[in-house]
């Protein structure tokens, strides 16, 4: 038998109407055991024979931002988030030198 996995999600709900639209989805998900929404804490806990991605896209199907929670060991997604945070910070520095190689193609094409 598979292992029981529990996946930690965070999601935009503001009020009850949203953490229904959640509730609907999670309930007829299959391998699902039991789940928790937390509306103060935006944070959803999915325990079942599930797969984190299958998780992540049943609730992205309820139209609330989703995202794997903070902190939590959910998924191998949730290693690569701080990854993906750290790009933006690289691509940032880089359009200062994209610039730079404008001003020397046209150098060359004189050239």
């Amino acid at each position: 038998m598979a292992a029981v996995e529990t996946v930690v999600l965070k999601v935009a709900m503001s009020c009850e109407g949203c953490a229904g639209a959640v509730r609907r989805v999670l309930s007829k998900m299959e391998g699902v055991e039991t789940f928790d929404i937390d509306l103060k804490e935006q944070k959803v806990t999915v325990k079942g024979n599930v797969k984190p991605e299958d998780v992540f896209q049943t609730v992205s199907k309820s139209g609330k931002r989703t995202s794997y929670w903070e902190g939590e060991a959910t998924a191998p997604d949730a290693a690569a988030a701080p990854e993906a945070e750290a790009a933006p910070s690289t691509a940032a520095e880089a359009p200062p030198a994209a610039p730079a190689a404008p001003e020397i193609t046209p150098a060359k094409a004189d050239a």
